[in-house]
């Protein structure tokens, strides 16, 4: 009956590596917290202090580092709670920052968690995750350190074998590198090999290893030397109790005692030390001190809330009174023990505490037997599941890690697809909307074009409208000289010679005078038609420019339009820049409908009301907010068109219901000069 001691229980080392302080106080917290010396609440106290720090601080590599120390000193201070918290915290902010390292360390740390919880296939499957990890990112130290915590892990559930060939693994990965800058790893190597060759009962190479480990620590300045020697010299002295060489075994508890005088880290392993020497006393007759040094091991124990030692010191003091021949006491402890590993739920102390209490009643040495050998069948069962669960994980995290890089693969095809595919329609949408352009230019060209023949209708119309007044003068005057006026000259002489007749044939000659005068009035009147009627000609190319307009309309763009113009509209009393600012609102209003309305239909109407000329242009498309909508560029210059011909403009809109635009233009004082 042994109890194997090895780098496992000793203190979580802190990454020396100095990154930069956060504040002033962290390094203060984080050194009283590992200040083994102090208090355990005052250590818990400080490491709290630190935490309430670094939660306040932003996530970056030195509050993930910081992370990492405070959960080292929940470790150390047995806080399992807290320790998850900050390790399942310091993972998230890991992922999300995409610190492959810090992730890789966070496995590991999850990986010791659930070791010292003893779920050992969530440990194996967080050390193999960190192994992978760290494997890829070429870290051998890193790589080095979780293949010795998996051994550990192997060697703890009963896989001796699987345990040396992860510390194998471990010493060809740090082949021909100098021990002075891997100390820690040679250490825990040959420490691991020592404990596994002890549960082999290869008693030579478990003392050849560890002796080895324990010169690493001499030849080496590793770090808390006095706790790691203390341990060392444990470890070798059970392995002596094992060939029950106790006063050689006595040897090495009184060294690792006296190390442990000289800095107590971990106060349990001098409990052990005191329990195991007095053991080699009471094994070689040397009743000094006994059975002191058994209770003053069990007090440390106790106080210190920890299973490991308690089950091996009730042994003992159950073998110490039993050899007293006090069997009520002997007895009393293994019942002790046998409670304390049920609780416990370790399979291995429970078979040495059956054997050992069948010893003392041997009346019940059956039963005892019985639970002895079916315990020991199912561990044997448990021992066999583990190994090949443990397979298992390794087998199952591969092909996760397959299926996952051909995932991976697969959604590269379907970026590369989705890429082509967008690109494609990308491509089509910019032939279609340069087609689109393309059509919106050639439009805007036939406007431009309309617009030169409006502005060239309105100089012809000047033009041809003093050409007329010219003509129409000269013919007037030669129609009244030649014409109208010789004759009434010629009626006037006649009637100013009949004044002095009043006969019937005067009478009768000055009727036939008014008929002339008729016949001269009606000469007038034709030449007056004659005028209106060439005025008519030209107002009514205006109207034609405007159906031009709707034509092109109507040809460009799928939405229906339907147009009337007034036919009583007297388009001789409008000046030049009213028809011109009429077409451009007309115009000005198409394109915005086409732009933004979406509409499936338009209706545009001049119409003559009272006097006034009154444009309508209505339309059902999409509408918008009048009262909210910034008015833009085009249905400002609508506004300013209208003002311009002292008329008045009004837009009528809602959202999903459509536009209406009016403007009313003032026929009076706009006759053309």
């Amino acid at each position: 009956m042994i109890l194997f001691v090895f780098f496992g229980c000793t203190p979580k080392k802190s990454d020396n590596k100095t990154i930069g302080v956060v504040n002033d106080s962290l390094p203060f917290y984080f050194s009283l917290a590992n200040d083994f010396n102090q208090p355990r609440a005052k250590r818990q106290e400080y490491v709290e202090k630190a935490e309430r720090i670094i939660l306040e601080q932003e996530n970056d590599s030195l509050n993930r580092v910081n992370l990492f120390k405070v959960a080292n000193r929940y470790f150390n201070l047995n806080n399992w709670k807290a320790y998850k918290q900050a390790v399942d915290l310091v993972l998230e902010n890991s992922e999300k920052s995409a610190d492959t390292v810090s992730v890789a360390k966070a496995y590991g740390y999850l990986g010791d968690y659930y070791r010292v919880r003893l779920v050992s296939d969530s440990s194996f499957l967080f050390y193999y995750k960190a192994e992978k990890m760290y494997d890829n990112l070429d870290n051998k130290y890193q790589l080095a350190r979780t293949l010795i915590s998996k051994a550990d892990l192997l060697y703890k559930v009963g896989d001796f074998i699987g345990g040396e060939k992860e510390v194998f693994k471990v010493l060809r990965l740090i082949n021909g590198e100098a021990i002075q800058e891997n100390k820690e790893i040679f250490y825990d190597s040959y420490n691991i090999l020592g404990l596994v060759y002890n549960g082999m009962g290869d008693y030579v190479n478990a003392i050849n290893y560890h002796e080895k480990a324990l010169k690493v620590l001499e030849d080496n300045d590793v770090g808390a030397t006095s706790q790691t020697m203390a341990i060392s010299y444990l470890n070798l002295g059970l392995v002596y109790m094992n060939l029950k060489n106790y006063e050689k075994a006595k040897t090495y508890f009184q060294k690792g005692i006296k190390q442990q005088l000289i800095d107590i880290q971990d106060p349990s392993i001098y409990a052990m030390l005191l329990d195991n020497y007095g053991y080699c006393k009471f094994k070689l007759e040397e009743n000094e001190g006994l059975p002191d040094l058994f209770y003053q091991s069990m007090k440390i124990g106790n106080g210190l809330k920890k299973s490991s030692g308690i089950f091996v010191n009730l042994i003992h003091l159950s073998e110490y009174y039993e050899s007293k021949n006090d069997r009520v006491k002997a007895l009393d402890f293994a019942n002790q023990a046998l409670a304390f590993v049920r609780k416990t739920n370790e399979r291995h102390d429970i078979l040495v505490a059956l054997k050992h209490i069948a010893t003392i009643e041997p009346q019940k040495a059956s039963v005892y037997t019985k639970e002895y050998i079916h315990i020991n069948e199912e561990l044997q069962k448990e021992e066999r599941k583990m190994g090949e669960k443990f397979s298992r994980i390794q087998y199952e995290t591969d092909q996760i890690k397959g299926e996952n890089s051909d995932l991976e693969a697969k959604n590269r095809k379907l970026v590369y697809f989705f890429t082509a595919i967008a690109i494609l329609g990308m491509f089509i949408y910019i032939i279609k909307s340069q087609k689109a352009k393309n059509r919106e230019l050639l439009y805007k060209q036939q406007q431009q074009k309309a617009n030169e023949d409006i502005y060239n209708l309105m100089i012809s119309q000047q033009n041809t409208i003093e050409a007329n007044r010219v003509q129409e003068k000269k013919r007037v005057a030669q129609e009244l000289h030649d014409g109208v006026l010789g004759r009434m000259f010629g009626v006037r002489m006649n009637l100013e010679g009949l004044n002095q007749f009043n006969d019937d044939l005067a009478i009768t000659q000055r009727l036939d005078y008014l008929v002339e005068l008729k016949k001269i009035e009606q000469d007038i009147r034709e030449i007056s038609h004659d005028l209106n009627r060439e005025k008519s000609e030209l107002i009514n190319n205006f109207v034609a420019i405007v159906d031009n307009l709707f034509e092109e309309q109507r040809k460009t763009f799928s939405v229906k339009l339907f147009s009337s113009i007034d036919s009583n509209i007297k388009w001789d009393l409008a000046v030049n820049s009213v028809k011109i600012n009429l077409y451009r609102i007309i115009q000005e209003s198409l394109q915005n409908i086409n732009k933004y309305a979406n509409a499936t239909s338009i209706k545009v109407d001049l119409k003559k009301q009272e006097n006034n000329i009154l444009l309508t242009i209505t339309d059902d498309g999409a509408g918008f907010n009048v009262n909210l909508k910034k008015k833009g560029i085009g249905l400002q210059n609508m506004i300013s068109r209208a003002k311009e011909c002292q008329g008045e403009f009004h837009v009528k809109s809602k959202v999903g219901e459509g536009t209406t635009i009016t403007v009313s233009i003032p026929l009076e004082n706009q006759i053309a000069s």
